[in-house]
């Protein structure tokens, strides 16, 4: 596949290419089903999650990953609460998922308002005990730097109260586990929101949602949709420069941030990237390789 994206004008801080080398990238079944063969465009073992957008099939979901799993990677299916409904059925995503391979999952309560059924809260899924019957090792959650209008629609008392409930999960049994963020543009309300973790206790390491180079409208129509906050200043400025406006947006100054504090602050729980494709999957593995001199095929 040829990279049809401009490379970034600053060589990024070499921390954030570390943030980089073990990333992870969301797909959904629609997309998924638009590449020929991830393995041409991700390392072998790349945690790909696979995303449940309401409406989308359980059969989709669970054919993508089948196919994602046979080609080498380490498949995290969204498992959203708000949508499922009972334990039965629940308990058959977990196992039809096991059957093939998965052993990861992102739980989280889901963009659904209402409930549809017995759940309301992704620790009322993990609190059934289905995955560690099902073999699951890797129990990532969701997280907010800049909030969520889902949990909190002022403040954050009731998603730091959340996290600190799984963060004890962890510590109680085998799971290994992570926050897995929505997507930011900046890093200042990132590092506001880590610190506020630890100050609470919560010691899970971050995995922070990263959007992939995509056009600034795309960017915007993204960012308003899931609500971010603060850091949608970043995608504004970026608007009233007209020089700019045309040009892919690319997250490589966030990401340098990040790295720059993250050297400064050995403790800062970000470890790891979690790529969103908002511009293609080719566009966002483009920029991931070169950010990080990786080649865009697996060596074997």
């Amino acid at each position: 596949m040829l990279s049809f994206i401009r490379r970034p004008a600053t060589t990024p801080h070499a921390g954030a290419a570390s943030l980089l080398e073990d990333f992870s990238i969301e797909v959904m079944p629609r997309t998924a089903a638009k590449i020929e063969d991830f393995r041409a465009l991700l390392p072998a073992g790349t945690r790909v999650y696979v995303a449940h957008i309401d409406g989308t099939e359980f059969s989709d979901m669970l054919a993508t990953a089948r196919r994602l799993v046979d080609e080498g990677f380490a498949v995290t299916p969204h498992f959203a609460a708000r949508g499922i409904a009972d334990r039965a059925t629940f308990a058959r995503m977990v196992g039809a998922y096991a059957d093939v391979g998965v052993r990861r999952a992102l739980v989280l309560a889901g963009g659904i308002s209402t409930p549809r059924g017995a759940y309301s809260d992704s620790t009322q899924l993990l609190e059934t005990g289905l995955f560690d019957a099902h073999g699951f090792t890797d129990l990532h959650v969701a997280g907010h730097p800049e909030g969520c209008r889902d949990i909190d629609a002022a403040g954050e008392a009731n998603a730091m109260a959340a996290l600190r409930w799984k963060n004890a999960f962890q510590s109680r049994t085998d799971a290994r586990m992570a926050i897995t963020t929505q997507f930011c543009f900046e890093a200042e309300p990132v590092i506001g929101w880590a610190n506020r973790l630890r100050a609470e206790g919560i010691t899970l390491p971050v995995h922070i949602g990263v959007a992939g180079p995509a056009k600034l409208q795309t960017m915007l129509k993204y960012a308003m949709a899931c609500g971010v906050g603060p850091s949608l200043r970043v995608l504004q400025r970026r608007a009233a420069d007209l020089s700019k406006l045309m040009l892919p947006f690319e997250p490589t100054e966030f990401l340098a941030a990040l790295a720059r504090h993250k050297a400064a602050h050995p403790d800062f729980p970000v470890e790891r990237v979690h790529l969103f494709p908002l511009g293609g999957i080719g566009a966002t593995t483009d920029f991931a390789a070169a950010a990080t001199a990786l080649p865009r095929r697996a060596r074997a």
